[in-house]
């Protein structure tokens, strides 16, 4: 039983691309089978793994001109990559039947290959993020430890809400967590209680630490792990990895 996992927060700069890449390569690590998808037009996920520019991108799939084709980074790792030209998917999409399930059905027939589908969502509330969450089981939310770290986010529950009420009835918030956490900044602390007292037991225990890595690994086009495994950013996305198993058990028990 595979689990569809949309990463999102219409805030920008809470390390959600860099979260659907390490969570996904923490799986892979934990002997899951991953498939990343990258809906953002800003393809940061695609570039962040080496792809640029390719040429059978979730644009053309969502567009009907071919079937989601996976590219494999690692054995067990899969990418459907990006492109620049899906900003303007929003509008080309918007007249088509059935236009928010489009991305559901391209899964369909691939999903059973893999324990985890990753979605990274793009910074908007638009129609790809709910073609997104129609597609997903959960949803996972990163938010910084900052003082605007709950701003905005009763929107992004509004939508999840309509959209489970709607288009997607199994959909669920299946946790927050933190990232860019410094332990010795009182702010961080305290923004951390307030998200802890707002969202209880739905937050995962790991934080994402503050971690130049983090930041470095893309630019030689890897993942946490396979950039430098020694560093706080590869423990604490294995340690996050492994509460996103514990809390998937099934799938934890499950054999490819």
């Amino acid at each position: 039983m595979s689990k569809v996992i949309s990463i999102s927060n219409h805030k920008g700069g809470v390390g959600k691309t860099t979260s659907a890449i390490n969570i996904g390569a923490g799986l892979n690590k934990l002997g899951k089978n991953i498939l990343l998808i990258d809906l953002d037009p800003q393809a940061n996920l695609s570039q962040s793994l080496g792809l640029i520019e390719p040429e059978r991108n979730i644009y053309g799939a969502l567009r009907g001109q071919y079937k989601l084709q996976p590219i494999e980074i690692l054995k067990g790792l899969d990418v459907i990559p990006s492109t620049l030209d899906l900003s303007g998917a929003e509008v080309e999409l918007s007249g088509e039947p059935g236009r928010e399930y489009i991305l559901r059905e391209l899964i369909e027939p691939i999903r059973a290959s893999y324990d985890f589908i990753i979605i990274d969502s793009p910074p908007s509330l638009g129609l790809l993020t709910i073609n997104s969450f129609t597609a997903s089981d959960e949803i996972l939310i990163p938010l910084q430890a900052q003082y605007l770290a709950l701003q905005g986010l009763a929107k992004l529950i509004e939508v999840v809400d309509k959209i489970k009420g709607r288009l997607n009835k199994g959909l669920k918030i299946g946790g927050v967590f933190i990232t860019q956490y410094d332990s010795r900044k009182v702010l961080n602390r305290d923004v951390v209680s307030t998200i802890e007292a707002h969202f209880k037991e739905n937050v995962f225990k790991t934080k994402i630490r503050d971690n130049i890595a983090l930041a470095e690994a893309p630019s030689q086009g890897l993942d946490i792990f396979r950039y430098n495994s020694k560093t706080y950013g590869a423990e604490d996305y294995l340690s996050l990895s492994k509460e996103i198993l514990k809390r998937n058990k099934h799938i934890l028990l499950s054999k490819h």
